[in-house]
């Protein structure tokens, strides 16, 4: 950002209303309009109280940076605006202060941008989560998994140019400590689909187009790699380039987060190879030959055969034929059936899907393995999952994508709405119903038993189904009308169905219905593979062929893991995010208000805002409460011993909560504002802040009690042996800034702004007559200041008096310092080329002990100390006379205060003796029983200039000074500032205050919280074993671990992605490289059929809502509540009294927050005269403090 002020401070612009459950008007009209406002200011997080709505901006917004985090981490959800930071802050604080699971549940359309929520969600657990390198190497597999996952999973779509194609559920694992240490992926129905065929103006998986793109030249030798169009399999749709994606550098990203996942080289080289295969498998073109099929060009053989490790003759035999048993009369026989052109193209494409989604199972292992851990303790579950999706042409796939989609949106209902309004009933909370459409009748028309749904019917027509035979789906279409044709969110039409979804109506192509439910790879095919001459391809097919049992379907697959993604739901704590898209161009503050609010109306927003206006935002069972703020009373603490409500009553009525914020149910306590909750946690942030202080305090004097300790026996060493010592300046702490040099802005100014001083006091200085005069002295590490006063005798300021640099000596030019052996304070500094002067200062020995190693610092050699009793200094030149010497005598006296005779130019100092030279500071012992009492002497006070440096003010706002005269009195410099808020003096008088701080954390995080720097070599941990590519089967061939971090590849290269590094085709293939077949299969892509026309693109405008949009209004019109007042007209306000009026007499500009500025002559409203002299008024709108004695009464 290169605006003046952060996005978050209070100085951006409030658009509508950051939590929707304080809006005025609850409808969705309202509850849309307040999403434009905010998304049109680019603010595209907005709460539904603990729920996030967020909006896809479709463009990079500002506010994800490192600062983002700091200000989140730790903040209540009201202290910053509504952040999906702040909700993964929350979950993830939730976690370990509960040490309950917790999960995310993202959901929205295709385009809503899940996706990307999902990956900052666990870009920011990553950063705010501690660790060494285990950990560290954890979080990378977790955030470096995204873009491998995406390149084999993720594809453009008319609706989104990173649309997911398989559904994720991400649990990153953590220890108790709050330290991610593991995780765990469940991939949910990948869109195999896609891999022969996709739409028009649409693409095929990412990793495709990577390869093609990203490859070296050796490498596009190696695979036959050409140019997109020369494949069949992505020169269909006619689309090869996505704006705003370089797939060169993705291809890099990808083979780097191979690395990190743990792959060895080689298994690379494997996975890349086959993503190859499946492009030159797609070429292979059949004709018809005496009604049987043939390949067109048997040259299209040679690369997938190559690249496969297959027998050329072989794979020409399995695509165009297969291997049937025939039972009869008790008798089995095996069968060679030669395919039709139909059949062969069905097993190609059926080859080429199972090789992509078997690599893209092989990589979820890999990373599961990566990052698998024993043992779980917490966990925090992502789920991003394909988005509800409505296409020209809708088949299996979007079936069950909207299928999952719905089951997810009855898991909102039933947490969100349902068992919320369930729960108050049950522990007796006083509860009108809110009405809503519950979509659980759309999830049985699908799934549902008994009666048997869509699925069941679907699944009983795939076990009667023989090879590949026509009629079957109409004949599922049939039984389907049969059994669900009454329902009433479902339709069916000559070519299929219409179901009437949550969000929409959609139609569906029954085409491919049965053949895709039945997701079963041909057992010759099985075979061919299992024969392959590369061991990884043998163990990706590790299938039984010999099993006779019935295949399980991918709708029941789907079905029964979509049941058990809810269970692993159930089981946490659960988090919400609503994504919207509001528009189909994919621009940036682009508004569609149609789709928005049908999306806004299916969603329930404006039920959720209305269940949790009404209801409680926190309800916790008695146990855990008492648990959790025991420690706000001493009676609670450390447990409550009599009733659970009783405890709750006495807990509530100590920190003052109002009686209608909370309410005890049978079992669990209900708050109703997160205000108040807010206000249990700030309570018992400050007990714990005020023992952590005790500890910390404890500590600290500690530590510089040692630490002084050490400084005076430093200093002490300086004198040693050459100096008498005075009584009770022995052991006195060493403070260093003795003017308060903090609050005297109008001394540190002579210094360089980022010069640090590093003593300070007020200093005797004698000069050629013996005569004193105070002056400030200060030292840095470059110069040596003496600062006086004077009174200004012209201008404005005449008769004031202002400080004034009287000398500014440079550390380099001071030649040594020269003192008695005697205990008095004097000390003369002697400057090379220029007169000396000579000071007396109680704090002598820390002058010399800093300025000392200063000098030592500078010029890297030791200061020279004179001691004499008889000590000669150089004045300075006067006029015509000469500059001369003075001298300075001591003599034995008769008491501790030094008697001064001066005479001519000899200065006479008489001193009693004080303590011996070789006297050494006590050592004071950390332990309890204080200090051993010096030999002689007794306990040393502090100063009366450093005991007044430790006193603190209390803040406090005094009544304003009354305007003082011209040629008005000096304040003292030395005088302790006015404290904050004092009421600042007129014009001629210039106010100060020092602002008012806040403790955020007193642990200090264990680790920065920036993004560390990605390590350029990933090794996996010392033991780890490169994964098994398919349900654990048994490899001939062990996979070489990675070596570890610092150790050479044993190959004599180092661990670089295929695509930089050298790129061969593994030498177990006995097969010789063929030559790429010229030309390619350009001319054989497919034209789109008769009935679907390119440019009809109403399936991109906003659904139908159908019944489910039906039932939803019907239940709205249920819950609306009659207008007040009937239809009578609303009565005018009463007229608001008018406020007294004062005008300024001078101007004025605001030292706080809560004060407001004016200019001379402005005219004000007066609230409230408080007798302090600071006054409450209005100006401009603005209500604030200003001084009572800046105006007068109108």
């Amino acid at each position: 950002m290169h605006g003046k002020h952060h996005w978050q401070s209070h100085n951006v612009k409030q658009s509508g209303v950051d939590d929707m459950v304080l809006l005025s008007k609850i409808s969705d009209s309202a509850v849309v309009e307040n999403l434009k406002k905010r998304y049109m200011d680019d603010q595209i997080f907005t709460y539904i109280g603990p729920v996030l709505v967020s909006v896809n901006p479709f463009k990079q917004m500002p506010y994800f940076t490192d600062r983002e985090v700091e200000l989140y981490q730790g903040a209540a959800l009201y202290e910053n605006p509504p952040h999906i930071y702040a909700l993964s802050d929350d979950m993830y604080r939730n976690m370990l202060i509960d040490q309950e699971n917790q999960c995310v549940i993202i959901s929205g359309e295709s385009g809503a941008g899940k996706t990307v929520a999902a990956k900052f969600i666990m870009s920011y657990i990553s950063k705010v989560s501690g660790g060494g390198p285990s950990v560290q190497r954890v979080k990378d597999i977790i955030l470096q998994s995204n873009p491998l996952l995406e390149a084999f999973g993720n594809a453009k779509t008319m609706r989104n140019n990173n649309s997911s194609r398989f559904g994720k559920y991400f649990e990153i694992q953590f220890s108790r400590g709050g330290e991610p240490d593991g995780g765990n992926i469940s991939n949910f129905l990948l869109e195999k689909s896609r891999v022969v065929m996709q739409n028009q103006n649409e693409r095929n998986f990412h990793i495709f187009y990577q390869l093609l793109a990203g490859a070296s030249q050796e490498h596009k030798d190696q695979l036959g790699i050409a140019n997109p169009e020369y494949y069949f399999y992505l020169n269909q749709s006619g689309c090869y380039t996505v704006d705003g994606v370089d797939d060169t550098k993705d291809f890099a990203e990808t083979c780097d987060a191979m690395n990190v996942i743990g792959l060895s080289p080689e298994d690379q080289t494997y996975v890349l190879q086959i993503t190859a295969s499946i492009l030159h498998l797609g070429n292979i073109s059949f004709v018809e030959n005496g009604n049987y099929a043939a390949v067109e060009n048997e040259d299209f053989l040679a690369y997938p055969s190559f690249l496969l490790g297959v027998e050329q003759g072989q794979l020409q035999t399995k695509l165009t034929s297969r291997v049937m048993d025939s039972k009869w009369g008790g008798k089995s026989e095996t069968i060679d059936v030669t395919l039709n052109v139909e059949q062969a193209s069905y097993t190609r494409d059926a080859l080429a899907k199972a090789l992509h989604s078997r690599i893209f199972d092989y990589l979820v292992q890999c990373v599961n393995i990566a990052i698998r851990k024993d043992h779980v303790e917490f966990n925090i579950g992502v789920l991003d999952i394909y988005g509800f999706e409505i296409f020209q042409r809708n088949g299996f796939e979007q079936f069950c994508i909207n299928f999952v989609n719905e089951k997810l949106q009855q898991i909102f209902i039933e947490l969100t709405l349902k068992a919320e309004q369930e729960e108050y009933v049950q522990e007796g909370i006083d509860w009108k119903p809110i009405e809503y459409f519950n979509n659980k009748i759309v999830c049985d028309l699908v799934e549902s038993k008994s009666p048997p749904g869509i699925m069941c019917v679907l699944d009983d027509t795939c076990a009667t189904m023989h090879a590949v035979g026509e009629g079957a789906d109409q004949k599922f279409l049939g039984k389907a009308n049969t059994a669900v044709g009454g329902h009433e969110h479902f339709q069916t039409f000559s070519a299929g169905f219409i179901i009437h979804h949550y969000a929409g109506k959609v139609s569906y192509d029954v085409e491919g219905f049965c053949e895709r439910n039945r997701d079963v790879l041909n057992k010759d095919l099985i075979e061919l593979m299992q024969q392959s001459s590369f061991d990884f391809i043998r163990h990706l097919f590790p299938d039984d062929t010999s099993a006779r049992s019935r295949p399980t379907t991918a709708g029941s697959k789907i079905k029964t893991q979509c049941n058990k993604l809810v269970t692993t739901l159930m089981k946490c704590t659960p988090h919400y995010i609503r994504c919207i898209k509001p528009n189909e161009t994919k621009r940036p503050h682009d508004w569609e208000e149609k789709r928005v609010t049908h999306q806004v109306e299916y969603l329930g927003l404006k039920e959720n805002v209305r269940v949790r206006r009404a209801g409680f935002a926190y309800r916790r069972p008695f146990q855990k409460f008492l648990s959790r703020y025991a420690i706000l009373t001493p009676e609670t603490w450390p447990r409550w011993r009599g009733d659970e409500r009783q405890g709750i009553k006495h807990l509530m009525n100590h920190v003052n909560m109002d009686a209608d914020q909370w309410q005890c149910g049978r079992t669990k306590l209900f708050i109703k504002n997160p205000e108040s909750l807010f206000l249990l946690e700030e309570i018992r942030d400050r007990k714990f802040d005020g023992f952590a202080r005790v500890i910390q305090k404890a500590f600290r004097q500690f530590n510089a009690r040692r630490k002084y300790q050490e400084i005076k026996e430093e200093a002490c060493q300086v004198v040693w042996n050459k100096k008498e010592r005075k009584r009770g300046s022995l052991n006195r702490n060493f403070v260093g800034d003795y003017l308060g040099l903090d609050n005297h802005p109008e001394l540190r100014k002579f210094a360089g702004k980022r010069e640090r001083i590093e003593f300070a006091d007020t200093v005797q200085k004698y000069d050629r007559r013996f005569k004193t005069v105070k002056r400030d002295l200060m030292l840095s590490a470059k110069f040596l200041y003496l600062i006086g006063r004077e009174v200004v005798k012209k201008g404005p300021e005449k008769g004031q008096i202002r400080e004034v640099l009287k000398r500014q000596i440079p550390i380099d030019q001071i030649q040594g310092i020269s003192l008695s052996s005697m205990q008095d304070d004097f000390f003369i500094v002697q400057v090379a080329n220029e007169y000396d002067s000579v000071f007396e200062s109680l704090f002598k020995t820390e002058f010399l002990h800093v300025l000392s190693k200063t000098f030592k610092n500078k010029l890297n050699r030791e200061l020279r100390l004179t001691f004499s009793n008889s000590l000669e200094f150089r004045v300075k030149k006067e006029g015509w006379g000469g500059g001369g010497v003075r001298t300075i005598n001591f003599t034995n006296g008769s008491s501790d205060t030094a008697a001064l005779k001066a005479s001519g130019k000899t200065l006479t100092v008489s001193i009693a003796r004080g303590l011996p030279r070789d006297s050494k500071p006590e050592v004071r012992r950390a332990a309890r029983g204080g200090r051993r009492p010096p030999p002689g002497g007794g306990h040393h006070r502090a100063p009366p200039s450093q005991q007044h440096h430790h006193q603190q003010q209390q803040p406090s706002r005094r009544a304003p000074a009354p305007r003082p005269e011209p040629g008005g009195g000096y304040a003292r410099p030395h005088q302790p500032p006015a404290p904050r808020h004092s009421a600042p003096p007129p014009p001629s008088v210039q106010s100060s205050y020092a602002p008012q701080g806040r403790v955020f954390s007193i642990v200090a995080p264990t680790q920065p919280r920036g993004p560390s720097p990605r390590p350029s070599h990933h090794a996996p941990p010392p033991g780890y074993q490169a994964p098994r590519p398919m349900n654990g089967a048994p490899r001939t061939r062990a996979p070489a671990p990675g070596p570890p971090s610092g150790y050479s590849h044993p190959r004599g290269g180092s661990q670089q992605p295929p695509a930089q590094g050298r790129f061969r085709i593994p030498s177990s293939s006995q097969y010789s490289q063929p030559k790429l077949p010229q030309g390619g299969q350009m001319r054989r892509a497919r034209a789109p059929s008769t009935n679907q026309n390119p440019t009809n693109l109403e399936f991109m405008h906003t659904p139908d809502a159908g019944a489910a949009g039906i039932q939803r209004r019907k239940s709205q019109q249920r819950s609306q509540r009659p207008a007040p007042g009937g239809d009578r007209p609303k009565p005018k306000p009463n007229p608001k009294p008018s406020l007294p009026k004062c005008k300024a007499l001078y101007d004025y500009a605001a030292q706080d927050t809560d004060e407001i500025s004016f200019s001379a002559d402005d005219v004000l409203e007066v609230i409230k005269e408080d007798p302090s002299g600071w006054w409450t008024g209005r100006f401009r709108g603005r209500e604030g403090l200003f001084p009572g004695n800046y105006v007068e009464k109108i």
